[in-house]
């Protein structure tokens, strides 16, 4: 086969794919009212093993996953969020009345550092429970600009990517706040330290949800043998106990190490944060002890 035909066979490919999703949502839009609600929905935070709690979760047996994907990205986008609720229960498998209480829920790590995020999860979705995961900031930080240079986002080395993150995203979130149709592309995919600034994301997000519909996990400790934490994660989402035969690690790749001043710089950066973060929960995360 020759190049050219390669190419007419995967643009077929993408457009059938295309076809097939439009025909799903619109099916789903008509039907959203027999749709299951997310009982649950994690919003991060990026690079923090949000998709491995997914699909733990989705593993449970009362857990029916999205349609299509883990991650919706309904109050993230400008344009998703701008087609409605009905848009959004879409997305959701249809509910079965009469068969055993069945739950849904999605993955969206961009969640928790977008500013108008949580409230619009209030506003649409007010009976989930919105599940956070936390990890040493320093360790995120790199895990996500790895990430975005692996998928061409970034161009920049990491010391120049920190170097210019002030400016990248000057202005930018009170873009977002005063224009919510504005979708920042610098926001989204350069704060690499600013989104390991937890406290400030975690009391935003507490204040637009109310009282008892955020979960803060820390992910390092979660993850452990033993999974403490698991059991009440799952009555909060209101699942049956329930466990899963075998941690899950997503998304775990290895690389180069980040350099040793680097790091230092970076863990210094973040000591008032970390002890901000550690009085807003009331204990010091596993990267603190």
């Amino acid at each position: 086969m020759s190049n050219q035909e390669f190419v007419v066979e995967d643009t077929l490919k993408y457009s059938a794919r295309q076809l097939a999703r439009t025909t799903l949502l619109g099916l789903g839009q008509m039907t959203a009212g027999l749709r299951l609600s997310p009982a649950f929905i994690i919003a991060g935070a990026q690079r923090c093993a949000t998709t491995s709690l997914f699909r733990m979760l989705a593993r449970h047996p009362q857990v029916q996953p999205p349609v299509m994907n883990k991650g919706i990205h309904f109050f993230d986008t400008a344009d998703r969020y701008a087609r409605g609720s009905n848009f959004y229960a879409a997305h959701f498998p249809l509910s079965r009345p009469g068969a055993r209480k069945l739950v849904s829920g999605e993955a969206s790590p961009y969640y928790l550092f977008h500013p108008l995020a949580m409230e619009r999860i209030a506003q649409v979705a007010p009976q989930a429970q919105v599940i956070v995961l936390l990890r040493d900031p320093v360790e995120r930080a790199f895990s996500a600009y790895k990430q975005e240079r692996g998928r061409g986002f970034e161009t920049l080395s990491f010391t120049e990517a920190l170097a210019a993150e002030d400016e990248r995203l000057d202005g930018e979130e009170d873009r977002i706040i005063a224009d919510p149709t504005y979708q920042s592309y610098n926001h989204q995919h350069y704060g690499y330290v600013a989104r390991g600034r937890y406290a400030r994301q975690l009391r935003r997000a507490e204040a637009a949800l109310g009282p008892g519909k955020l979960t803060v996990l820390d992910s390092d400790a979660f993850f452990r043998p033993g999974l403490q934490g698991w059991d009440d994660l799952l009555q909060k989402i209101g699942l049956d106990p329930w466990r899963p035969d075998e941690i899950v690690h997503s998304n775990a790749r290895p690389s180069g190490e980040l350099d040793l001043d680097l790091r230092a710089a970076l863990v210094s950066g973040y000591d008032e944060d970390n002890e901000e973060l550690a009085d807003y929960l009331g204990y010091r995360p596993s990267w603190m002890l």
